[in-house]
């Protein structure tokens, strides 16, 4: 026996289509969802990288130039210039041979054993490298002759442009700023005569990240900034 369903009936096209619509509309929402979220984590994760960089090189130039002029033997003509290794000429300059708006040249006795440069990390040179975007790190060494290693401290590595890393952008902002014990900025024009002078150093970095950020399409900058007190710069009696 048949039974006919008078009342039972398919979807018509019209609601199929209204069906397809409202999925169409929920995977786009969805979709773009996740894009959103794709880029937002890559932006902070970016961010991350850059301040990690950022604060690691901070970190490290701040220990070593708050060692600057270290000498507890109290050795008389322990500075050396930095160019020749040979005994400086300008020893009321101590541990710190060069001072300008974009370099830093260092000394200490780390040992100590009343010598300067005979050892690792006793003469160290910071410099900004402004058509590279990076900050460099140079260690010298005197004994036997002088020798030098220049490294990116911070930035692009030299001959490994695949390296995909943070760009120091200072431009015209300063590196280094020096103060005297009033904290006073001592005028880049008096310098290097005023390196005695010295009892602050502020160190200030515009970084910014190597790749472009996918919610604003530009590379992302920041700036960071820390000041150093040189304690053994200002000691007298050598």
């Amino acid at each position: 026996m048949n039974i006919q369903l008078k009342h039972s009936r398919g979807f018509t096209v019209v609601e199929l289509v209204m069906a397809i619509a409202v999925g169409l509309v929920l995977l786009a929402a969805l979709s773009t969802a996740v894009v959103s979220g794709q880029r937002s984590s890559t932006g902070i994760e970016r961010k991350v990288t850059t301040n990690q960089d950022a604060r690691a090189a901070l970190e490290i130039m701040a220990s070593e130039i708050r060692m600057a002029s270290f000498n507890s033997l109290f050795t008389v003509n322990l500075w050396r210039n930095p160019t020749t290794c040979n005994v400086s000429g300008t020893q009321t300059y101590k541990g710190i041979q060069e001072a300008t708006g974009t370099a830093i040249t260092i000394e200490m006795d780390l040992d100590p054993d009343g010598n300067c440069g005979n050892a690792a990390g006793e003469i160290i040179r910071y410099e900004y490298d402004p058509a590279n975007l990076r900050l460099n790190r140079e260690s010298i060494a005197c004994t036997p002759g002088r020798s030098a290693d220049v490294q990116s401290f911070l930035g692009p590595i030299a001959g490994q442009p695949g390296v995909r890393t943070v760009e120091v952008a200072n431009g015209a902002l300063p590196v280094f700023r020096y103060f005297d014990g009033t904290g006073a900025q001592i005028a880049y024009a008096n310098l290097p005569n005023d390196i005695p002078r010295i009892r602050r150093i502020e160190i200030a970095l515009l970084v910014r990240s190597a790749d472009v950020d996918p919610n604003t399409g530009q590379q992302r900058q920041m700036a960071y900034s820390t000041s150093v007190i040189p304690r053994n710069h200002g000691i007298t009696g050598f």
